[in-house]
């Protein structure tokens, strides 16, 4: 018996339930392409959240991401969005549990919330751009309240 079968696996279907189940929960890094990418405005009906440090925001990311380190995400830096915005949530990549921890705090604030598997390494490996942030212009912090 293989490493693989020792574990026997679940019945169909239990297995149905499961991988339809994970699908409410994260999107992958070409679905979230396909939304940025569309010529239907529509499209884009989410916030798409990098929640990693700003320095390596600015040296790329998805481009329409806004960045929040998942540490920083409160109630006041959401006010501006309405409370079924549907936040994506991405960091560095599957060696990196940052999304996880902003989907948390998203979801403790009761926001509608899914994580981009794969992050920055994922949406690299699929060949999609990374945009870049002009350092020498001053940043202004796009979640702040005016």
């Amino acid at each position: 018996m293989s490493p693989v079968s020792s574990v026997p696996p679940a019945d169909s279907a239990s297995a149905l339930a499961h991988f339809s189940a994970s699908l409410s929960f994260e999107t992958d890094c070409a679905d979230v392409h396909a939304a940025l990418t569309s010529d239907d405005p529509r499209s884009v009906d989410f916030i798409l959240l990098d929640v990693r440090g700003p320095q390596h925001f600015s040296r790329g990311h998805v481009p329409g991401a806004v960045n929040l380190m998942h540490g920083k995400i409160v109630a006041s830096k959401l006010a501006a969005y309405s409370p079924d915005t549907l936040f994506v949530t991405y960091c560095a990549g599957p060696h990196c549990n940052g999304a996880t921890r902003a989907a948390i705090r998203l979801a403790q604030l009761g926001r509608p919330v899914k994580v981009m598997i794969g992050g920055i390494t994922g949406w690299l490996d699929e060949g999609f751009q990374l945009a870049m942030v002009d350092e020498t212009l001053p940043r202004r912090d796009p979640l702040a309240l005016d």
